[in-house]
């Protein structure tokens, strides 16, 4: 017998997006540019990168579905410069972050050679709804729902 991997279990139902999303995630390597998770009480997030070398305008911050996505594309030409030691990178980047679905982006702002994306996670309220237990199958669905029924003939 086969032993079932957590993302297999029978017990998590409808969980097939947040697992796309967490392969998304696990498949991102690549360490540039560096940057920083911090949580700002009472429930916001603030992502940090580290951008030397980039302007403003060599940058984008998008929301594409439910990911953060952070672009950087230098548009110096480094051609006529002659280098003797060229030790800071300023490659083009892709950075991808998968947001949950309640995670709002608030505002991106640079300082300092840092880009900071502010996220806010607003604050839920527990949803309980009570299902009532009925002594035969017709008597299931609950009171507050219409079904609407079609005479198959006349469709």
């Amino acid at each position: 017998m086969r032993k079932l991997s957590l993302f297999e279990n029978p017990h998590l139902l409808g969980f097939e997006d947040f697992f796309d999303r967490l392969e998304r995630v696990t498949k991102t390597s690549e360490g540039y540019p560096p940057y920083n998770i911090e949580k700002i009480p009472p429930h916001k997030l603030r992502i940090t990168l580290a951008v030397a070398g980039f302007s403003m305008d060599d940058l984008s911050v998008t929301q594409e579905d439910n990911q953060l996505v952070i672009r950087g594309q230098n548009k110096e030409d480094d051609q006529e410069r002659i280098f003797i030691h060229h030790g800071i990178a300023s490659r083009q980047f892709v950075r991808n972050f998968v947001l949950a679905d309640n995670i709002e982006i608030t505002g991106a702002f640079m300082k300092n050679g840092l880009l900071h994306v502010d996220l806010e996670r607003p604050i839920s309220s527990k949803n309980v709804k009570h299902i009532q237990i009925s002594s035969n199958e017709t008597e299931k669905q609950p009171t507050n729902i219409k079904a609407i029924c079609f005479d198959d003939d006349k469709i």
